[in-house]
């Protein structure tokens, strides 16, 4: 089974979420957070801070990830692992691969015409917001 992550990394003052425009399948045209895939013998979180820094720049010393949520898609034969934190320090980002920005966070992230991930975006963005409010997630 093939291993993704999702990568979602808040600005210092957490009004705002890093997102790319994906310039290539699957979901070309669309909004979704960074990531990529997971290599073959690597553990999860080690691959959520390479493709980070691969996909943006940032790197360990910027970010402190945490585990958040996994989806799973037997039927595709693969699963998906979803990281969030927040930058320590205000820092240019870099994306060769796709086109990086900073996002709002009081976005429509349930608009499947505009943002990847059939509505996964919006119920990462809406679980997130969830445990910041019970003060269960710290950024």
């Amino acid at each position: 089974m093939q291993g993704y992550n999702l990568l979602i990394a808040f600005n210092v003052d957490k009004n705002k979420v890093l997102m790319c425009k994906r310039r290539k399948p699957p979901y070309q045209g669309m909004i979704n957070f960074p990531g990529g895939k997971i290599e073959k013998g690597e553990a999860g979180l080690e691959g959520a801070y390479r493709e980070l820094w691969e996909e943006t720049g940032i790197t360990k010393e910027d970010i402190v990830l945490t585990h958040l949520m996994d989806f799973t898609y037997y039927l595709s034969d693969c699963y998906l692992e979803v990281y969030v934190g927040r930058l320590n320090k205000d820092r240019e980002v870099l994306g060769e691969g796709n086109e990086l920005f900073w996002s709002e966070i009081d976005c429509d992230f349930f608009d499947t015409k505009k943002y990847a991930g059939e509505g996964n975006i919006g119920h990462i963005m809406e679980q997130i917001r969830q445990l910041r409010e019970a003060n269960i997630l710290e950024l």
